[in-house]
């Protein structure tokens, strides 16, 4: 069972009609029961990170997402989630902390305006990862989104946007997207059937 998190922060039908299209039943739900009995788990989100995070501290999901040992992927602001902490904010926003690091603002320029919106391309740092697997380096896929992680350990591609930061990410049984594979036609649909498929 797939099981698409209930963040209140995200647009869950696109999600949805994207694993329809490649004829993988899943269910909404921010049940902590329903969600820690999934085969897999999706965390999508959009907008900022203190609402999203917020939202999971009120429905109790906080310590049921930490503890899950099935694949789960972030999405956008799903990814983000999975960090310690969030520059989004008046303050520091904590997040899941199940990868160590950092969300920080992205810096604009007149080639670089934030939001960094639309298509760009992701090059493999762990081109061996089970989520590249059929997907050529240099793929576009589609952004947006005003903050970002730097490429540390965790990074699986990296894409560039005046300065490089991590597009993919990995850690354990926890992966992310920092772009919206759902949005990203068929380099997003072999993405997360790669996911479905771990």
């Amino acid at each position: 069972m797939i099981v698409v998190v209930n963040s209140g922060v995200a647009n869950l039908t696109s999600v949805m009609a994207a694993l329809g299209r490649l004829q993988a039943e899943a269910v909404i739900s921010d049940d902590p029961e329903v969600i820690s009995g999934a085969d897999r788990v999706i965390l999508p989100g959009v907008g900022a990170a203190p609402f999203a995070m917020a939202n999971l501290r009120e429905k109790g999901l906080c310590d049921t997402l930490r503890s899950l040992t099935k694949p789960v992927m972030g999405i956008c602001l799903g990814m983000q989630m999975l960090f310690t902490s969030s520059e989004e904010g008046e303050s520091p926003t904590d997040c899941l902390d199940i990868i160590k690091g950092k969300i920080r603002r992205m810096t604009a320029s007149s080639e670089n305006p934030i939001p960094h919106m639309g298509w760009n391309q992701i090059k493999a740092k762990a081109p061996n990862h089970p989520l590249l697997k059929g997907v050529p380096d240099d793929s576009f896929v589609y952004f947006v989104h005003s903050y970002a992680v730097s490429v540390d350990d965790s990074a699986v591609a990296v894409t560039d946007y005046g300065i490089p930061f991590a597009s993919m990410v990995a850690k354990d049984n926890f992966f992310g997207c920092q772009f919206h594979p759902e949005r990203s036609g068929k380099i997003g649909s072999r993405i997360l059937r790669n996911f479905l498929e771990i």
